[in-house]
């Protein structure tokens, strides 16, 4: 994913305000971003060859850099790596739990999209559990406890996870035989469904595992891409429309690879 297209504010923000990202702070941020991901030093014309930055312009943003301390300068071999400064910035975060740094695009999304947005965690035994959710002061919503534990294979986040395991049909319909909703999809829809989710990178659901609640998902994957978490949206039936519920499928895929290469980056060469 291009990283102006995460650092770009949500579709509503950049039409109510005529927003604009401000170019030298997206060039610098790519190009921090990529030495994180690199496996050893790089010299200018790596950087921009990676970043798709001009030499001129990699030049001039790693120099001013250096001088913040944001990146180290190896005058020998004219090579960059980050610097002591990001460490700096990064000690703040330093004991703090995945949710916790997750929480706040649960709060914005719950602020922006009026529904209850929910992050579970993949468990090792074959189930989700839910570990946070945030919600807007208007939303009409439903609760649901911290704790709740659900198979991993249900409801749009079971979709999403089947998509990314790639479970056989036959390991797949056997754990389906399984599963317990209160309006079951036909095996023929879940799989259809399963497909679907697999080519957009996000899953809905509409009032199988819950009668009345629609919710979509997307997965947090690790960098051997396995399925880390999960971030739903959940609303009553009818409280918003189908294109709202869709646009906010499309960002929490954009919201979920973005946590996914913060929290489990994926080194260049690794």
């Amino acid at each position: 994913m291009d990283l102006t297209d995460i650092l770009a504010p949500p579709t509503e923000e950049r039409e109510a305000g005529a927003q604009r990202d401000v170019g030298a702070v997206v060039h610098a941020i790519r190009i921090l971003q990529y030495l994180a991901d690199a496996t050893a030093p790089l010299g200018v014309a790596a950087v921009s060859r990676g970043t798709g930055i001009s030499p001129s312009t990699c030049f001039n943003i790693l120099r001013t850099l250096a001088r913040a301390r944001f990146v180290a300068f190896n005058s020998v071999d004219k090579v960059y790596s980050l610097g002591l400064g990001v460490a700096e910035l990064a000690a703040g975060l330093v004991g703090i739990s995945p949710a916790d740094l997750i929480r706040p695009e649960l709060e914005r999304l719950a602020l922006n999209y009026d529904m209850l947005i929910v992050l579970w965690r993949v468990m090792d035994e074959g189930h989700i559990a839910l570990v946070d959710r945030a919600h807007s002061a208007t939303a009409v919503r439903v609760e649901m406890r911290l704790g709740l534990r659900l198979p991993t294979l249900v409801g749009a986040v079971g979709r999403c996870f089947a998509a990314a395991t790639h479970l056989p049909e036959a390991e797949l319909r056997r754990r389906f035989g399984a599963l317990r909703w209160q309006d079951p999809p036909s095996f023929e829809t879940y799989l259809a469904d399963i497909a679907e989710a697999r080519e957009r990178g996000w899953a809905r659901e509409d009032g199988n595992l819950y009668r009345g609640l629609v919710t979509v998902a997307a997965l947090v994957t690790d960098q051997a891409g396995r399925p880390r978490f999960g971030i739903s949206g959940i609303t009553i039936a009818g409280q918003h429309p189908s294109e709202t519920i869709d646009r906010l499928g499309a960002e929490l895929k954009d919201v979920c690879a973005f946590i996914g290469t913060s929290l489990f980056p994926r080194h260049l060469g690794g």
